[in-house]
């Protein structure tokens, strides 16, 4: 049995054996159930509780028509649903008593399915962005989800805060687009190009762009080597880079040939360095954009992450991109944009949050002198581009 349906189950076996439960899960709302039957059916439930039945205002035992009631407003927005279903419910239910505890379970369940499908939804985002050479679809679908998950951790009664996974997610690489990757490719060695042509061209991308934007790691290690030789003053042709790549291992280890650097330096090397970097920008924002939505997701559909844990290692997941946008905004001349003020402070926790961070009472512990033959122990957060033309 899936544990999840399972919890939704007892959660609606619950409030059916003991209508009373719905004050404990007001928190609760219909969309956190993963099957439309038991959204139709707590919805159901819920109105009939809005309307006053008569089954609220009776102690024990609860009359048959608060079932019976239920399945016919649910049915008139589901189809399935029948008298024979609801018994089932009620027999999936151990203790009604538990309900709040049942209801949190569904409720983590909601918060790994809303994250798995805003990561998705972003990755989409930078995909069809990466086609188009745009990035404002992906940062608009960042801020979404930065959204949504600040506003599961307060649902879950947690403060969100960037937490790096112990062992982080492993995810392949993102590689640009297909249908651009050779585009992308040629602004890059276009770029070097005119940066070994025109070094004083470097002073217009060296303060926002960085070796990792490049989608080709060689390109990425060449661009380092000329900024290397730019940072200390030093002249900047064809053989001052081979020479710098050489003292940086990189044509031992094969990251560079002298081939592939001869041809970038004799590349044509008239162009906008500005430019062509802003090309190079979109490019490393889009699949940034990507790459965190995949670790995201990879996240979202580990079972075993708590969701104050995933919320936490999802926002950390988002980091790389929120820096990558901040030189985007730089590049373009726009400066980030404040963060949004904190929401005002309110009092102790709501019913809501204590309900849904219901967990067993503990038992209390024996004292050092009622353990028999043992000593006590002590225990242990966009911006528009730039048309070029």
């Amino acid at each position: 049995m899936n544990p999840l349906l399972s919890a939704e189950q007892a959660v609606l076996g619950s409030v059916l054996l003991d209508p009373g439960q719905l004050t404990h899960l007001d928190w609760l709302a219909p969309d956190h159930f993963y099957r439309p039957v038991h959204q139709a059916l707590f919805a159901a439930l819920r109105k009939l509780r809005t309307d006053g039945h008569a089954a609220l205002a009776t102690k024990e035992p609860v009359p048959l028509s608060w079932v019976t009631d239920a399945v016919d407003e649910a049915s008139h927005h589901v189809r399935g649903l029948t008298a024979v279903y609801a018994s089932i419910l009620i027999s999936a239910c151990p203790r009604p008593q538990h309900a709040p505890v049942y209801g949190r379970m569904v409720l983590e369940g909601a918060i790994h399915r809303s994250v798995s499908e805003h990561a998705i939804r972003l990755h989409q985002a930078a995909r069809a962005d990466a086609l188009q050479g745009q990035v404002e679809g992906a940062l608009h679908h960042a801020d979404v989800l930065a959204g949504v998950l600040g506003d599961l951790a307060r649902r879950w009664g947690s403060e969100p805060s960037p937490v790096a996974p112990a062992t982080p997610p492993s995810t392949a690489p993102v590689a640009p687009a297909p249908v651009r990757a050779d585009r992308v490719a040629e602004d890059e060695r276009f770029l070097l190009a005119v940066l070994v042509e025109r070094p004083k061209a470097m002073d217009e991308v060296v303060g926002w762009l960085r070796p990792g934007d490049f989608a080709d790691p060689a390109h990425g290690q060449l661009y380092r080597c000329l900024g290397a030789l730019h940072h200390r003053g030093e002249p900047i042709d064809r053989i001052t880079a081979l020479w710098e790549a050489q003292r940086r291992g990189l044509l031992a280890d094969g990251t560079l040939t002298a081939e592939q650097l001869t041809a970038i330096c004799d590349g044509v090397g008239a162009g906008s360095a500005e430019w062509l970097g802003e090309q190079i920008m979109r490019s490393s924002v889009t699949r940034t954009a990507a790459t965190s939505a995949r670790v995201i997701r990879a996240l979202a559909e580990n079972e075993t992450l708590a969701p104050g844990r995933l919320i936490n290692h999802a926002l950390h997941a988002l980091g790389p991109l929120d820096e990558v946008r901040a030189r985007w905004q730089t590049a373009n001349g726009h400066p980030a944009p404040a963060p949004p003020p904190a929401p005002p402070t309110e009092g102790p926790p709501t019913t809501r949050v204590h309900a849904a961070l219901a967990r067993s009472t503990p038992r209390p512990a024996a004292l050092p002198s009622e353990r028999p033959g043992s000593a006590s122990t002590p225990s242990a957060a966009r911006s528009p581009s730039r048309t070029h033309g």
